[in-house]
């Protein structure tokens, strides 16, 4: 029977706050690590819910600014922009909860999901000189990355390369696309976060407890996540997104590699 360890948390928890802001997708990794570590549903999610929680400290962390600015004028332009991007993610992600969550559990689709985050990181690349500043952004742009970040619902699709590659072929000005990206996933974040709590906190009988290896876990995750934005933000301001391309295909492949031939890790894709 598996049991937690701080080893494990803490590497997870750096798993997860790395690799929710670099375009490789987290949630992947996730489903890769829990998978080699040999962790069972029930224990992954209680975990999951930490190092939610611990990637949205990371954010306020670095944007708490912005944050104020959206509390304290709740209906001012970036407001509004974040609600038009948040609507579609909720939509797809309420409508399709239950079967992307079968996927994560299964891990059956990842090195393919990982290969189509490569391809589309290579792609933006390609179209990736915008001027739209927040002024300049409109609701539509919004909705498009919106939606672009409900369809990341899929494990290894990842939530910030699209957002950031939806924003790139909408026109928007590099700096302001990864800062619009790390914000809208706000409410994304917190809606996992509620939505994990509320199934755990029912599978459990109205509570969960709180050992060391979660605290361990959310701390790693919001130290980690705080270096990968600001690393991030510099990354796509100053340099090409093609070098993260080769990684998810180098990872995407490794992944295909065991389903087709050894079936160690993953269950065959055919």
């Amino acid at each position: 029977m598996y049991k937690m360890t701080l080893w494990h948390s803490i590497v997870l928890g750096f798993v997860q706050g790395f690799t929710e802001f670099l375009p490789v997708s987290s949630s992947g990794h996730l489903v890769l690590f829990q998978k080699l570590f040999g962790m069972k549903e029930d224990t992954s999610l209680t975990l999951n819910v930490f190092l939610h929680f611990g990637t949205l400290l990371a954010v306020v962390m670095v944007f708490w600014k912005d944050l104020f600015s959206v509390l304290s004028q709740p209906f001012g332009r970036l407001s509004r922009l974040l609600i038009a991007g948040t609507i579609p993610t909720a939509i797809i992600g309420i409508t399709l909860e239950d079967y992307f969550e079968r996927l994560f559990a299964s891990g059956v689709t990842i090195g393919i999901e990982f290969m189509i985050t490569g391809f589309v990181l290579w792609l933006a690349e390609a179209d990736a000189i915008g001027r739209k500043r927040l002024q300049e952004t409109g609701y539509i742009d919004a909705a498009v990355i919106g939606t672009l970040q409900g369809a990341a619902i899929l494990p290894a699709i990842s939530r910030s390369g699209l957002t950031i590659v939806g924003a790139l072929f909408r026109g928007l000005d590099r700096e302001f696309a990864a800062r619009f990206s790390f914000l809208l996933s706000v409410p994304a974040i917190l809606g996992a976060t509620f939505m994990e709590s509320k199934k755990l906190w029912e599978g459990n009988a109205g509570g969960f407890a709180i050992g060391l290896p979660e605290i361990a876990g959310t701390l790693v995750a919001a130290i980690s996540g705080y270096i990968a934005i600001r690393f991030m933000v510099k990354q796509i301001v100053e340099r090409s997104l093609k070098l993260f391309s080769l990684y998810v295909w180098m990872v995407g492949g490794l992944i295909l590699f065991d389903q087709v031939f050894t079936h160690k890790f993953f269950p065959p894709l055919f």
